[in-house]
């Protein structure tokens, strides 16, 4: 347990609910989330997807591209390697932490950007990659391989518990620059994602934002401040006893 001076009660900016007894208390799954930071001009602009209104988690909101890991991101090959303090961190507070599974949390990220956004954040310095698993298929299709080294790790948190879906969510954060190849026609009506948006800090502030993405928000603000150096704290919410705390990952 982290010293209590680097955990807090953020309680009062959430929404809290009560138990609902009609879910049972599930574990929730890992999950990764990208977040894209465009800093080519005056106020750095981050990017969203909107969620299909039809969908019926989080239906219309704006979100970062992600979701849970699968089988196959233990086996990607990739370029680079995640930065000591992100792989340090990932494995922080976690039951059965590895290589493999902060490895994994990064690539799941990568992954769900191309998903969701049609995004594909990677190089081709080290050639054209020539068969990856079930899911990677656009990466072989651009002659690209996913990129560690563009990612840092920024943020964690967790569902709350009693509820239908949980995850556990590992936030990292890349430049728009990193983007190697667009994929058109992934976003539309009929997709996950109906509609992408490059906001400022600003406007995201203004947008249908789920509550514990614009608490990331105020994340990536302080963190985009300070620099965005690798010795930065890692924010990490959760939920406990009805309340929600924000521990400081250092």
């Amino acid at each position: 347990m982290a010293d209590l001076m680097d955990t807090a009660d953020v309680s009062g900016r959430f929404a809290l609910q009560g138990h609902d007894t009609a879910h049972p208390l599930i574990r929730p799954v890992d999950a990764a989330s990208l977040i894209l930071v465009d800093r080519s001009t005056r106020a750095p602009r981050l990017l969203f997807g909107r969620r299909n209104p039809s969908l019926r988690f989080m239906p219309g909101k704006f979100v970062f591209p992600g979701g849970r890991v699968d089988a196959g991101d233990r086996h990607v090959p990739v370029y680079g390697m995640l930065d000591a303090e992100s792989e340090r961190r990932l494995s922080a507070r976690v039951s059965r932490p590895s290589a493999a599974r902060a490895r994994a949390l990064a690539l799941a990220a990568i992954r769900e950007t191309f998903e969701e956004a049609g995004l594909i954040i990677g190089t081709r310095e080290a050639g054209a990659p020539e068969r990856l698993p079930a899911g990677w298929d656009g990466f072989v299709d651009a002659g690209v391989f996913p990129n560690l080294e563009a990612l840092t790790f920024v943020a964690r948190a967790i569902t709350p518990p009693r509820l239908a879906r949980r995850f556990d969510t590992r936030f990292f954060m890349a430049d728009a620059g990193d983007v190697a190849h667009r994929i058109e026609g992934v976003v539309g009506p009929e997709a996950e994602i109906v509609e992408t948006a490059w906001l400022t800090i600003a406007e995201a502030r203004k947008a249908e934002l789920p509550e514990i993405t614009l608490a990331i928000v105020d994340e990536v603000e302080a963190r985009l401040k300070g620099g965005n150096r690798p010795w930065q704290p890692v924010p990490f919410y959760f939920t406990r006893r009805g309340r929600v705390y924000r521990e400081a990952l250092s």
